[in-house]
């Protein structure tokens, strides 16, 4: 029975590994597994950062050059890599056409951390928005730098600990015959 479950789970993760390549990209998945990837234990804050990064220094630069505000937000929605903040962005776009300020309806959504909405908030009314967006994105970036370092660190010692485990369950293999043969001789 377990000859046959070994080529079997192999064959089913190919075939998911193929599904999962064709299918990833399209808008409901996306819509089911990127909220799912921003709240994972170790990662989820990881991704967050890095999408807030990426959300914030792309309108910031759209903002710089002159890009209208409505389609600056259209824009950057799509490029954040996360259907989390595409659906904000639309939120804030629509609040934008009815003329409410930039920073009010990110509020309401939990993926901008309050720090986010009050730097907006500043760069609405000092009129530097795009120096605010800036400066949010650099803040996410030591962010991101600093997590991936901590974890890099926190895997270290369980890297070790898994190449010891190998390399101890090979001297084991290699010197049980030999334990065996005593045994015979006896």
């Amino acid at each position: 029975m377990a000859k046959v479950g070994a080529p079997v789970g192999i064959v089913a993760l190919i075939v998911f590994s193929i599904l999962w390549q064709r299918i990833k990209h399209k808008d409901g998945v996306r819509m089911f597994v990127d909220p799912l990837k921003l709240k994972m234990p170790v990662f989820g804050t990881l991704f967050s950062k890095v999408a807030l990064s990426r959300y914030t220094r792309n309108l910031g630069t759209m903002l710089r050059s002159g890009v209208p505000i409505l389609q600056a937000l259209d824009i950057v929605g799509e490029t954040s890599g996360n259907m989390v903040l595409v659906k904000a962005s639309r939120d804030v776009q629509e609040s934008v056409r009815r003329g409410d300020s930039l920073s009010q309806p990110l509020t309401e959504h939990s993926v901008f951390p309050p720090m986010v909405v009050q730097m907006l908030a500043v760069g609405e009314d000092t009129g530097a928005m795009d120096t605010m967006l800036h400066k949010i994105s650099d803040f996410y970036d030591q962010e991101v730098e600093a997590t991936t370092e901590a974890l890099t660190s926190l895997i270290e010692p369980l890297m070790i600990a898994v190449l010891g485990g190998i390399i101890g369950s090979m001297i084991i293999a290699l010197y049980m015959p030999i334990f065996k043969v005593f045994d015979l001789i006896k």
